[in-house]
């Protein structure tokens, strides 16, 4: 019999045997394995934790946040209260989402599925009626006995979490939506005038005054959050798992307009040297970035469609907004770790995958490189006390995220999923639990990272979107896999009808060599000399798409 007690793998001895005379059981003891058995029940009762001694657990989510963190190395960054967090933590420096875009990262994160398991690539379907009724890392919590709540946005609102952010399955009681949720797309931009307020502006420093309820959504949130720590003090013989949910760094970049304060204009004007599109990348990977088009402060500024480029000024700006975004939501969570109980409460902090800030000249995420995908990972637990950042540079992946949670509480472990089956198992995960790692072990050990991206066709278009085509549209798949040197992606025909893909119909192929290209600029998929390395990358990515 295997027990996994405080992430340890204990194999029972057989220290006892039953023998059956006339319909009675009894128990005949090795006395020379007492010992050992006496230590083995010490572990297991140790394992077995009751509720009131369990660990808290607390779980943030930034929407749209790559590490533009100054515990990441960004010295524009604004973000002590993130920086003070992760000076007692695990920082996880090279973690990745598996889609550059919100739904499908979420629910991914949140199953502990990809989004091929799962058939999400847009926001448009409910895996438990789409695909199976796959447990979610709330949920497991909740069945092991945890009171589960939700604040903010934490599942993607809308069809794809059921209109009901999963609850009620997934969460004990109705997850906390912010009232201003519905002014998003109202009239409180002001206008660059300042007279006038506008409904659908990119940058938008607000006065809080003149907002509805005069407040912003991510202040509600933390406001609820902090409403319900207080209430669990009167609960303590029931553990939590509590989901904070931010909005921002996410278009538009609305906040309260002290934070822009901190962040000069011209310090951004040479954050990036592209200008243009990479003559080497291929045309399908390129995102038009339409959102940020769309907006009325952008769409009349004559930006050419699909290659752009946005003007000096502009970036700047685009910039300067997301810095002063991340500076405000970093200033949101000091409030919250402020209230919390770290030494019994495991917080985790991540993005829910990156954005293009001008890199490759693009913006936005919907894309498969290492700015829209690289996040943030950082995890604190009270079992791995720290005085200073623990820093693990092995590829991680945001698919990891559910069983190192479960095996950080001691909850009984989640089982890895069988690939050739894994949609008949309806409670299992497909990363690794990076418990071991937090231990510091397996450190050295050679793990990838696997992400996608849809498109409808090999060139950027306006009609079908291609930055989000609905599935319908969807006729070609990007896969990218990062290793630890490189980052090699492929773009295949994709058929929707089934969720096959043509591993021999390319429309483009990708090679960037991070020892010499951390910006992903030259691609040398057409290189002879790489023809070694790229077929092997080949290989190793089919493989790891199954």
């Amino acid at each position: 019999m295997v027990h996994k007690v405080a992430g340890i793998v204990v194999t029972s001895v057989a220290w006892a045997t039953s023998r059956q005379q006339s319909g009675k059981v009894s128990l005949v003891v090795d006395m020379s394995k007492l010992s050992a058995v006496l230590l083995l029940l010490l572990l297991l009762t140790a394992g077995t934790v009751p509720n009131s001694a369990r660990y808290n657990v607390v779980l943030v989510i930034f929407d749209d946040l790559r590490p533009s963190l100054g515990v990441y190395g960004d010295s524009r960054a604004l973000t002590p209260h993130l920086d003070a967090f992760a000076a007692e933590s695990t920082v996880f420096t090279r973690a990745y989402s598996q889609q550059a875009l919100c739904a499908p990262s979420r629910n991914s994160l949140l199953t502990g599925r990809r989004p091929d398991t799962l058939h999400l690539y847009d926001f448009y379907s409910y895996w438990r009626s789409f695909v199976g009724n796959f447990t979610t890392l709330p949920q497991y919590f909740k069945e092991q006995g945890y009171y589960t709540y939700a604040c903010g946005k934490v599942f993607h609102p809308g069809l794809s979490s059921n209109n009901s952010d999963d609850y009620p399955l997934s969460w004990s009681a109705p997850v906390f939506r912010p009232r201003t949720e519905q002014f998003m797309n109202s009239p409180v931009c002001p206008d660059h005038s300042g007279g006038v307020l506008r409904k659908n502006y990119l940058i938008c420093p607000v006065q809080l005054q003149t907002q509805p309820y005069k407040t912003l959504p991510d202040i509600e949130s933390v406001t609820e959050a902090l409403r319900f720590l207080e209430s669990r003090k009167r609960s303590r013989s029931q553990p939590y798992f509590l989901a904070l949910g931010f909005h921002k760094p996410h278009i538009n970049f609305r906040f309260p307009r002290q934070f822009l304060e901190h962040f000069p204009l011209n310090q951004f004007f040479n954050y990036t040297k592209d200008a243009v599109k990479p003559p080497d990348m291929p045309d399908v990977a390129w995102n038009p970035y339409t959102d940020v088009r769309s907006r009325d402060d952008f769409k009349n500024r004559n930006i050419s469609f699909p290659y752009g480029p946005i003007s000096e000024l502009q970036a700047a700006q685009i910039r300067q907004a997301y810095y002063a975004s991340v500076a405000y939501v970093d200033d949101l969570f000091g409030k919250l770790m402020s209230r919390l109980d770290l030494q019994r409460t495991v917080v985790v902090v991540l993005g829910d995958h990156g954005w293009s800030l001008g890199e490759h000249a693009e913006w936005a995420k919907y894309s498969n490189f290492e700015v829209a995908l690289r996040v943030p990972l950082i995890i604190r637990s009270p079992e791995f006390p720290l005085t200073q950042p623990q820093r693990v540079h092995s590829i991680t992946e945001l698919l990891d995220v559910f069983p190192t949670l479960v095996d950080l509480a001691h909850l009984p472990p989640l089982p890895v999923c069988n690939r050739s089956s894994s949609k008949q198992q309806l409670t299992c995960g497909e990363g690794k639990s990076l418990y071991p790692q937090l231990q510091g072990v397996g450190l050295a050990e050679d793990y990838v990272a696997l992400s996608q991206y849809p498109r409808p066709g090999m060139l950027p278009t306006k009609h079908p979107n291609s930055d989000k085509p609905k599935l319908r549209n969807i006729k070609v798949m990007g896969y990218s896999l990062r290793t630890d040197f490189y980052r090699y992606t492929l773009w295949v025909r994709f058929h929707a009808h089934d969720f096959s893909r043509d591993w021999h119909n390319i429309y483009g192929e990708e090679l960037y060599d991070h020892r010499l290209d951390s910006g992903e600029e030259f691609n040398l998929a057409s290189l002879p000399e790489f023809n070694a390395v790229r077929l092997h990358l080949r290989r190793q990515l089919i493989e790891a798409v199954g």
